[in-house]
């Protein structure tokens, strides 16, 4: 699927963020509209009153080769209790991803609506879940939607302690394997720079993105590419 040829035009070309990288506020929260926005590199956040959708600049990406796990990490994949599972709980991980509390965070932009929305995506092959599994149980896990070959994150949570780092062990080790060029981060935080992410000027994010986006999207459901013990 060649994501450039399904681009509707709800975003002018030529938006400039804000300095918090707002560039648009309102519209759908629907399929048509979310592909567009990600093609553009812009991502929704928070919805009420209206959508609002940003493209920060400078951007944070992490690119699969420069992902770094640290000792205590390396311990954690190799325990076996855990097992990792892609698309297997799309929903829940989302719904956990809007109920487990943040540092420095209060409340949730994943609303209903939200979940409605990436549940369409997820059901048309275009997001995906990877979910950390203890004794049958959701621990930790991530959400977020592949077009081209970009990742664009979008959350994550931890019932145990590593079990979000542990999801993204996983995917970044199945997005190396499937030739993925990087995963959008959004927005910096510490978390994600321990994990090997780094900023990149806006205007080098959508080149990479055009560039990325021109090749084909792997849909449908991943479980049955990846689904092993951790």
């Amino acid at each position: 699927m060649d994501m450039t040829e399904h681009v509707t035009q709800f975003f002018p070309d030529d938006l400039v963020p804000d300095e918090n990288g707002l560039v648009a506020i309102g519209g759908e929260l629907n399929t048509p509209i979310l592909i567009e926005a990600y093609s553009k590199g812009i991502f929704p956040w928070a919805s009420i009153p209206w959508v609002r959708w940003y493209s920060p600049d400078p951007r944070l990406v992490l690119y699969p080769e420069q992902f770094h796990l640290s000792r205590r990490m390396r311990r954690t994949i190799k325990d076996t209790r855990y097992q990792a599972c892609f698309d297997r709980d799309f929903k829940m991980v989302m719904h956990l991803c809007s109920q487990v509390p943040r540092r420095d965070q209060e409340g949730t932009w994943i609303t209903d609506d939200f979940i409605k929305a990436y549940t369409d995506l997820h059901q048309l092959g275009l997001a995906h879940s990877v979910g950390i599994y203890r004794k049958g149980d959701l621990v930790g896990g991530l959400y977020g939607v592949s077009l081209g070959k970009i990742f664009f994150g979008e959350s994550m949570f931890s019932l145990e302690s590593n079990t979000s780092k542990l999801a993204m062990y996983h995917l970044v080790d199945f997005l190396t394997r499937h030739d993925f060029a990087l995963i959008d981060c959004q927005a910096p935080t510490g978390h994600l720079f321990r994990l090997g992410g780094v900023e990149i000027p806006r205007k080098v994010f959508l080149d990479q993105i055009q560039i990325a986006l021109k090749r084909k999207t792997l849909t449908g459901n991943w479980e049955a590419l990846h689904c092993k013990g951790a």
